[in-house]
């Protein structure tokens, strides 16, 4: 009989790590027929790209609303204008050398596209175009794999 409770208990086990392994299941597509947008996807990525607008205890100071409304057209959404999400953070930063961190309003943009270099280098092109005008150090990039239906 122990030998019996044994063998039951490996089949549960066994039954249950393959429950756990199971990829997730996606659920079928809502928009049809646009060729931006498709039914499904391979290759795709998400990309979040973080901004400073400014310091918290400063808000008068720094990069505008109108003008980060006007970065966005001109540099983001004219590089990826079948879409993207803004998403106001809060963020920390601290540079070399410096004794505290500076506490920031942000913005955080979500972009998610096809992984190619071309998509790749309007990434990049984006982030050195904020660097360029409000002489920030970085923009911090996160990309990861995206499972994307429309």
């Amino acid at each position: 009989m122990p030998f019996q409770r044994a063998l039951a208990g490996v089949l549960v086990l066994g039954l249950l790590t393959g429950c756990a392994a199971q990829p997730p299941t996606t659920s079928g597509a809502t928009l049809q027929g646009d060729t931006a947008h498709p039914a499904a996807t391979a290759g795709w990525v998400e990309t979040r790209l973080y901004f400073g607008l400014g310091l918290v205890d400063k808000p008068d100071s720094g990069v505008s609303e109108q003008a980060w409304r006007t970065f966005l057209d001109q540099e983001v959404t004219s590089r990826f204008p079948d879409g993207l999400s803004v998403i106001d953070v809060y963020g920390q930063w601290q540079g070399k050398g410096q004794p505290s961190p500076e506490r920031l309003r942000s913005k955080q943009l979500v972009i998610d596209y096809p992984d190619t270099p071309s998509n790749r280098a309007k990434v990049e092109a984006i982030r050195a175009a904020w660097k360029k005008r409000t002489g920030d150090q970085s923009v911090l990039r996160v990309t990861q794999p995206a499972d994307v239906s429309f």
